[in-house]
């Protein structure tokens, strides 16, 4: 009994915090990316600037209105993309959704737009020269491809781990059929570390938390695979 209140408490929390795992996921992963291209793009239109005069550029940008600029450009294409797909969940359900909602949610734009507003401020407010300030916006289109390829580059990454993720679980379903829990244990092992990082996708993570159920009543068990049927139920449903 008590592994089976383990298993509805667990469930509960993770179905629960599956929107704001998404959103967390745009506001931090995809924040990381653009801050990323902001560096190497800057120093490829700024090339006669030291590393740290860069830094500092890219900072007095942000302060000026472009990292608010960008994360209220996250934001909106989060809400806008899911009611122009129809998810009326609030829960992406695949990475090309994702994909689809950047392509033409106006992210780019926004932060094309975002880049302008803090250029002219900083300059206005004297904290950057006019050179440099002319320089950033006729290389802003290189600063903005460098940004879309690094978007496009890290959702490639997050479709290539969630297919880790299906070739896993798809292992450890054959142990588990086998009743081999030592190669359980190995499949399982590779399911908890490859799923860090991985935006959370609903089919992705119910199928993770089913073999998480499953593997931890087994173990719990004593590595003996003749559990309740309840408990089996259970777990499966997640």
């Amino acid at each position: 009994m008590e592994q089976l209140e383990n298993i509805i408490e667990n469930k509960n929390e993770k179905n629960i915090s599956l929107e704001k795992q998404q959103n967390n996921f745009f506001e931090t992963t995809l924040g990381k990316t653009i801050n990323s291209a902001l560096d190497v793009g800057l120093r490829w239109i700024l090339p006669d600037l030291i590393e740290n005069q860069v830094i500092e550029i890219k900072d007095t940008l942000l302060k000026n209105g472009l990292k608010e600029g960008i994360d209220k450009s996250v934001e909106v294409l989060t809400d806008l993309g899911k009611s122009a797909l129809g998810i009326i969940t609030g829960k992406f359900e695949n990475v090309s959704q994702i994909q689809n909602v950047i392509k033409t949610g106006g992210l780019l734009d926004s932060i094309s737009n975002g880049i302008d507003t803090a250029v002219n401020s900083a300059y206005t407010n004297r904290l950057i020269p006019k050179t440099v300030a002319y320089t950033i916006k006729s290389g802003k289109n290189m600063l903005i491809n460098n940004i879309e390829k690094n978007i496009e580059d890290t959702l490639t990454s997050q479709v290539r781990g969630i297919e880790k993720m299906e070739k896993y679980a798809k292992n450890w379903t054959q142990y588990y059929n086998a009743q081999n829990f030592e190669g359980m244990e190995k499949e399982y092992q590779k399911i908890k570390e490859g799923i860090n990082g991985l935006v959370p996708i609903e089919n992705t993570l119910k199928k993770v938390r089913e073999i998480e159920n499953l593997h931890l009543l087994i173990k719990n068990n004593g590595q003996n695979f003749n559990i309740s049927k309840e408990e089996l139920e259970l777990a499966k449903a997640i």
